[in-house]
């Protein structure tokens, strides 16, 4: 048997701009939530996310569980662009849940927040995140997000 274990690969932050609200639909209420602007850094990899087209669209379901399906783009500080897509889960206690979604900080020990980073990376110096398995946990805060990135070995 051969037992995976989490290699730490960078931490990021983002700030968030203020939802989008869809409405209540067959998965519950959806939202979008544009991604402004951050950075990351572990220690061998940096830089900053790429704005242009960067977001999250969730929902939460009728369970209360947020579902998060983010795409955005990250630009290392050598200049390569690396695509994300983060698929995630999020759900606590109704009163942790009403604390964040009212804005307030609260400690990310409090609530599961999990997600699946894909990177899609071109040939080079990163395609071996391209042929890595991740996992990330992660924080939220009234505009803004840190996730801590793994990856699987």
């Amino acid at each position: 048997m051969i037992t995976p274990w989490l290699e730490f690969v960078f931490t990021a932050e983002a700030k968030l701009a203020d939802p989008i609200q869809i409405g209540q639909t067959y998965e519950g209420q959806r939202r979008i939530i544009p991604i402004l602007e951050g950075t990351f850094e572990g220690p061998t990899l940096r830089g900053t996310f790429v704005s242009a087209g960067a977001a999250d669209w969730q929902h939460t379901r009728h369970d209360g569980v947020t579902q998060a399906d983010a795409v955005y783009a990250l630009q290392t500080d050598d200049g390569v662009i690396l695509q994300v897509e983060n698929f995630g889960l999020r759900h606590g206690p109704p009163d942790v849940i009403k604390r964040l979604f009212a804005g307030e900080d609260v400690d990310p020990a409090e609530y599961y927040f999990r997600t699946t980073p894909r990177f899609k990376a071109p040939a080079g110096k990163y395609d071996w995140m391209s042929k890595t398995l991740f996992v990330a946990s992660g924080a939220r805060y009234r505009n803004g997000i840190k996730l801590w990135f793994f990856a699987v070995r």
